[in-house]
């Protein structure tokens, strides 16, 4: 479960956090402040435009100076429509660059993050994070800062011009302006609250729908559609009922500032024409009032939106901001950065070239979120070449091992050898990319046949990746599908598991690594299938380092060393036949399973 921090109810509190991002688009996002600021000062000045007019050629009966108003007029509107279109200009770019760039910045932080933060956190969070978080930043940091400035500065600049036209009914109107701030405020709070409701269902509905589809055949087999359907129903009864409510709110909220606004042009039009008919005001300064009174209402409905919306995405931002800082379990120091380069910028001149041989030095291992010691005390030295086979009941810790020596995490004490120095000593990537690595359950990226391949080794020729499809026995696979330029669809959809094991396979090997990691890697494959890759695999692990977490212990057999994993622990170790000979738990699991295949045979 993902656990998200509570946020502080002032809006500008995330923002701190977030200005060093935006330094890039400073430039730009200063002069689309100002534009928005000359575009209020020239919504503010059209009513004193038509003062002028009321108070010179209607009252005064003249067109005296007509043409040069109108030419004056047509000029601040043509200036006006420039200025609009360069501030939406730069909002949408704003907006466009922030959501690019932060996105960018996100993913390749992604990218430097060990497993244990994978682990910790759903697809989904991270997915909304990258996605969702980013695009509502860049949408604060353009639209609605430029509607809050915009708008803002309006009234700001409204009600300096009418105190200092009429203060006396310019106080009168601030005292209304205040009762209706007051009051849409106390409608946005309430429609906050049902608006962030709406979304946690609409997560659930998001969540529900997505494990109807993906779990399709176990629904169908379970028999279980009728209570799917009714807990996707009552989602979206719940929808429905506080959408409803939303927009009830909403109407009302809608429907108060319209009374309000006309509360103010009552207010107006009661005093100003009092005072216009006392002669002591123009007729063109009651008409700047009564602009100003039906002005002012919607400018202030948007500013209480846009706070509220801050305040929401303040949220976003404090998630966002925390991904980009979160450390990562495994990293590399800046002396090995310095000379071998990051995940990024590699410095392959520097990488020295690997052989294989593998140390466990005394190494206790802890997960980062775990309380108990996987692995205590643990020594083991591999020579280059040999093959080493892991095996155990499920969840026994097989993996442990193999994701060390990968160095997906650290020891918590004691160290790893590569080649006789200290794995640390060396970058990520250069470890990362003398191994090749076939997955228990196997992945394929979207794309064909001969990019999942390539992924391996991205120079690699077509007569390369054949090379490689025939030694695992796949080119059938590929001469099926019609070709290396056959898609796989998404995640590998239009293969079988074993299928896509093959394929897996067949990348790695590919790749000719030094070492080489076969998780389960022919648990999905037909008895048939299998010897052929036992086959292949007896010739890739050829002078290769080879660690094997096997399943079927019929495929081990042959292994230089198998260790024996219980409940985190090493408990035996040796060849097959010395095994064998102590009838011991791996005594026990081999006679169990050999009893098991016989029949099939």
């Amino acid at each position: 479960m993902n656990k998200e921090k509570k946020t502080s109810s002032l809006p500008l509190f995330g923002l701190p956090r977030l200005l060093p991002l935006l330094k890039p688009y400073r430039v730009r996002m200063i002069r689309m402040i100002a534009l928005g600021l000359v575009c209020s000062v020239i919504d503010v000045c059209y009513p004193l435009f038509n003062r002028y007019a009321l108070d010179h050629f209607a009252a005064e009966g003249t067109l005296e100076g007509l043409p040069a108003f109108i030419l004056l007029y047509l000029a601040v509107l043509a200036f006006q429509s420039l200025v609009n279109n360069k501030s939406m200009k730069d909002a949408g770019i704003v907006e466009m660059h922030v959501d690019r760039d932060l996105r960018n910045l996100a993913f390749s932080h992604l990218q430097t993050l060990s497993f244990s933060y994978f682990n910790r956190n759903s697809v989904g969070y991270i997915h909304a994070r990258v996605m969702s978080d980013t695009g509502k930043i860049g949408e604060m940091v353009s639209w609605r800062m430029m509607d809050c400035i915009w708008n803002g500065s309006y009234i700001l600049f409204a009600v300096a011009v009418m105190f200092f036209t009429e203060p006396v009914l310019a106080a009168r109107m601030i005292a209304l302006l205040a009762v209706c701030t007051l009051v849409v405020s106390i409608f946005q709070k309430k429609l906050i609250a049902i608006n962030r409701r709406i979304r946690e269902i609409n997560s659930r509905i998001t969540g529900n729908f997505n494990e109807e589809i993906t779990g399709a055949r176990s629904v169908k087999i379970l028999g279980i559609e009728e209570i799917m359907q009714k807990e996707f129903e009552s989602d979206t009864e719940k929808m429905r009922a506080q959408s409803v409510r939303a927009v009830k709110h909403s109407a009302m909220l809608i429907s108060t500032v319209t009374l309000m606004s006309s509360f103010a042009l009552a207010l107006v039009l009661w005093q100003g024409g009092m005072m216009t008919r006392a002669g002591l005001m123009k007729i063109g300064t009651l008409s700047v009032f009564l602009s100003y009174a039906v002005g002012m209402m919607e400018p202030l409905q948007f500013i209480i939106q846009n706070v509220s919306a801050f305040i929401g995405i303040q949220a976003n931002i404090e998630r966002f901001t925390d991904l980009l800082a979160e450390p990562s379990d495994v990293t590399d120091t800046p002396e090995v950065i310095a000379r071998y380069g990051d995940g990024f910028h590699p410095r392959y001149e520097n990488w020295e070239e690997i052989k294989g041989d593998v140390e466990f030095e005394d190494v206790t291992f802890r997960y980062p979120d775990g309380e108990e010691n996987v692995l205590e005390h643990f020594s083991l030295k591999v020579h280059s070449g040999q093959n080493i086979a892991i095996v155990g009941e499920t969840g026994a810790g097989k993996s442990t091992l193999v994701n060390l020596v990968c160095r997906f995490y650290e020891p918590t004490e004691g160290r790893i050898l590569i080649d006789g120095r200290d794995c640390r000593e060396r970058s990520q990537l250069w470890l990362h990319r003398n191994l090749g690595y076939v997955l228990q359950t196997p992945y394929l990226f979207s794309g064909t046949v001969r990019d999942n391949l390539r992924y391996g080794k991205p120079e690699a020729t077509d007569e390369q990746i054949m090379e490689a499809l025939r030694m695992v026995s796949a080119e059938r696979i590929v001469a099926r599908m019609g070709g290396l330029d056959s898609d796989v669809g998404e995640g590998g959809s239009g293969l079988s598991t074993g299928e896509k094991q093959l394929l897996s396979f067949a990348r790695a090997l590919l790749a000719d690594p030094r070492l080489l990691i076969l998780d389960e890697a022919t648990s999905s494959i037909d008895t048939l299938t299998e010897m052929a890759i036992q086959k292949a695999i007896s010739v890739v692990t050829r002078n290769r380092t080879s660690f094997v977490i096997a399943h079927r212990l019929s495929t081990i057999v042959s292994a230089d060393l198998i260790l024996v994993v219980r409940d985190g622990k090493i408990t035996e170790r040796g060849t097959h036949s010395e095994l064998m000979a102590r009838k011991g738990y791996y005594y026990s699991l081999y006679t169990m399973q050999y009893v098991k295949e016989i029949p099939a045979m």
